[in-house]
């Protein structure tokens, strides 16, 4: 349980193999705001948690005692934790006796310190590494504090700082800010908040990058709506992946204020955008635009949309180190995963694309044959919308360009052929037109696999396919891609003309017709057999 902005409720499943990546098998949140409780209209100081909105929060727990029953949850695995709204609550002893009394459940009552480290696991779960500085919006404050986040684990400032500008709070001083046309003495204290709170991380020369500049990674509801006004005033509209967590954006575009607020007041409703959230868009500006002017440095902004900072650090670092895209698809690989990877490897020459980095290739490997029994014309859209509303679409800790990525592969082993193209060339646009060429090549090379495997299962002793690729140049100066490939002779499952047509079509993507707005690289593919 939060409680600032509105009380959330989940059950997540922790059994192995995709513990990782904390699968969440149910969740809801009411709208009950236990901030604007304390602050009723008229009211010009706190006022205790009111008898009513208690009655609301414990009927809301006694329906989660009965789910969590329903899910067979042991009473002993339930956690309730609350923040800022609950800890500074005039009556927050009886608020909290309340809800053991009701439930049986005793409150944790997380200090700032660790409402600010929770949040930031939160931001650790949701990326497969993290490097940067980290802010926390709730509705009663925002935490801020550093994170260096590699192979499962985590390095935080000592301590992080909480400044008392959440959301709902600032909403609330702003207004009585223009009441008394007091606006620019809250915005100079914002910003000497701000930068002290800077100043005091003691922030490590190693949390930059290359070139000096810094992350910055955002969580909470109030900066998930302004990421979501991002999404919406995106240069590809509609943005192809409707999931804030992975979003990013360069710090340009994060601190236009001005179009931000343009596009939360000029539409009658943006997705994912309550008209609550709306109505802190003008607060959330007013942070944004502290940012701008006080913390120096940041070339890009990353949205996290995971809220479980409490069960992320509770897993051993073994656990939290592996690759969440290959953990989120490793229930789907097939018998001989690990042979089909390293012959998949095989078919990318030397140098290629960083971006496809083993998570990614390994991913491939698992969903090569998840959509098989799909109707065929369905199969390249499954594929291509499998990252996004799809079997993956729940995995926590993938970026939009893995998401993208993955879903391009995919598409482009089931044939790209797609009743509607709007969603394939919106992902490739994500990506760019080099990374969307190399996507159509693997995937070519994946369908040239699943034909000669159709089950999924590769005898070592008796491979019937072996796949050796170099990068040339050309006789023109340009770069080709030598592609041999060496199936077993006398066979049927290599010799069918079904397999015969996958050769043939792997130079596809190297012909103009297979570029993308004119990238490409010619691929050159010699076939004998003989192994």
């Amino acid at each position: 349980m939060d409680g600032d902005n509105g009380i959330r409720f989940s059950i997540t499943n922790l059994a192995p193999p995709t513990t990782r990546i904390l699968p969440t098998v149910f969740q809801e949140r009411a709208a009950i705001s236990l901030y604007d409780a304390q602050f009723p209209p008229g009211a010009s100081t706190k006022q205790p948690i009111p008898a009513d909105t208690t009655t609301l929060v414990l009927a809301s727990l006694s329906r989660f005692r009965a789910t969590c029953s329903d899910f067979g949850v042991p009473p002993s695995r339930v956690r309730i934790l609350a923040t800022a709204a609950t800890r500074d609550a005039v009556n927050s002893v009886e608020f909290r006796d309340a809800i053991r009394t009701t439930t049986g459940w005793a409150v944790e009552m997380l200090s700032r310190e660790e409402e600010g480290r929770v949040g930031a696991m939160g931001v650790a779960s949701s990326f497969e590494g993290v490097r940067g500085l980290v802010m926390d919006l709730g509705g009663g404050s925002t935490q801020i504090t550093w994170m260096v986040a590699e192979d499962g684990e985590v390095e935080t400032a000592k301590t992080a700082v909480s400044l008392p500008y959440g959301a709902a709070a600032l909403t609330r001083r702003l207004e009585a800010a223009h009441a008394d046309n007091s606006v620019e003495a809250l915005r100079a204290e914002i910003s000497t908040a701000y930068r002290s709170a800077y100043e005091s991380l003691a922030i490590p020369p190693t949390l930059a990058h290359a070139n000096g500049s810094f992350s910055l990674y955002l969580s909470g509801g109030g900066f998930r709506g302004w990421g979501y006004l991002l999404l919406s005033r995106h240069r590809i509209s509609p943005y192809p992946i409707p999931i804030i967590n992975g979003f990013k954006v360069d710090m340009e575009e994060f601190q236009d204020v001005s179009a931000v607020v343009m596009e939360a007041e000029s539409k009658d409703s943006v997705f994912r955008v309550s008209a609550r959230r709306a109505k802190q868009v003008p607060a959330v500006a007013f942070l944004v635009g502290a940012i701008r002017d006080t913390i120096p440095g940041i070339k890009e902004v990353r949205f996290c949309g995971v809220r479980e900072g409490a069960l992320y650090a509770s897993l051993p670092t073994e656990t939290r180190a592996l690759p969440p895209l290959s953990i989120s698809t490793a229930p789907y690989a097939p018998p001989s995963a690990t042979q089909l990877h390293s012959l998949l490897t095989s078919c990318l020459p030397h140098p290629y694309p960083a971006a496809f980095t083993a998570d990614i290739l390994t991913s491939t490997t698992n969903l090569l044959y998840y959509h098989s029994s799909i109707p065929k014309e369905g199969r390249a859209s499954a594929g291509l919308n499998s990252t996004t509303t799809g079997v993956l679409a729940s995995a926590h800790g993938v970026s939009h360009e893995n998401r993208a990525l993955l879903g391009l592969v995919l598409c482009a082993r089931w044939g790209s052929l797609v009743a509607d193209p709007s969603l394939l060339y919106r992902l490739q646009r994500l990506v760019g037109d080099e990374l969307a060429w190399w996507c159509r090549y693997i995937g070519q090379v994946t369908a040239l696999i699943g034909a000669v495997y159709p089950a999924g299962k590769l005898d070592p002793k008796s491979p019937r396919l072996q796949l050796k690729a170099k990068l040339k140049e050309g006789k023109k100066g340009d770069l080709v891609i030598k592609l041999k490939v060496i199936t077993k002779g006398e066979d049927p499952s290599t010799g069918a003309s079904v397999v015969t047509k996958c050769i043939e079509d792997l130079e596809d993507p190297g012909k103009k017709r297979g570029f993308i707005h004119g990238w490409g690289i010619k691929v050159d593919v010699s076939h004998r057999k003989g192994l």
